[in-house]
């Protein structure tokens, strides 16, 4: 089964089993450095992030391998007329994603991870955007997650990663065995 039959797979499942997805509490938390302009929010699923952004006066492009997330999302942007365009994209293929420089405002990704993706994020983000990424890393107190190590970050990485910016939040939760980091480009 190749990644996009797979993702459409997990999102036809969930779109049965929801009302409409909830946006990242942690993202939510941070609700008062959101003041609107552009958001991209990278491997957004069934939208929650980019539907909560849209809602902080953000104009949101959205993308996902899934056509079945982004027809979903599509769909709720219509029905809630919100500021959303989301587009089917494979973010491995990274000679296909032509983002301009310094074009936005936010940058979200959320339980995805490509540190080949880091480059890309780092130069698409205005001088003082943000950027919040949550996402597995490797918890000791953890052991099977259900996900490959390679889509786990090692313990501080995205510290060490986005050493040069302002962190405003970090979090490595060993419990959940979560990583997640919210900071601002200087």
């Amino acid at each position: 089964m190749n990644t996009r039959t797979k993702w459409n797979t997990k999102h036809k499942e969930r779109i049965d089993q929801l009302q409409e997805p909830a946006p990242n509490p942690r993202l939510k938390n941070l609700a008062a450095y959101l003041k609107g302009g552009t958001a991209l929010d990278l491997a957004c699923g069934l939208g929650g992030n980019s539907l909560f952004l849209a809602r902080m006066n953000y104009q949101v492009q959205a993308t996902d391998i899934s056509d079945v997330a982004i027809n979903y999302l599509q769909e709720q942007a219509s029905k809630y007329n919100l500021k959303i365009h989301p587009r089917v994209c494979d973010l491995t293929e990274l000679k296909n994603l032509n983002w301009q420089n310094q074009s936005f405002h936010l940058v979200v990704i959320t339980y995805y991870l490509d540190r080949k993706l880091f480059p890309l994020v780092k130069s698409i983000i205005k001088e003082s955007g943000y950027f919040f990424m949550e996402t597995f890393h490797q918890s000791p107190q953890i052991e099977d997650q259900g996900v490959s190590n390679q889509y786990k970050l090692q313990p501080k990485e995205l510290l060490a990663e986005f050493s040069d910016w302002t962190v405003l939040f970090f979090e490595e939760n060993d419990q959940k065995g979560r990583q997640t980091i919210f900071c601002q480009k200087r």
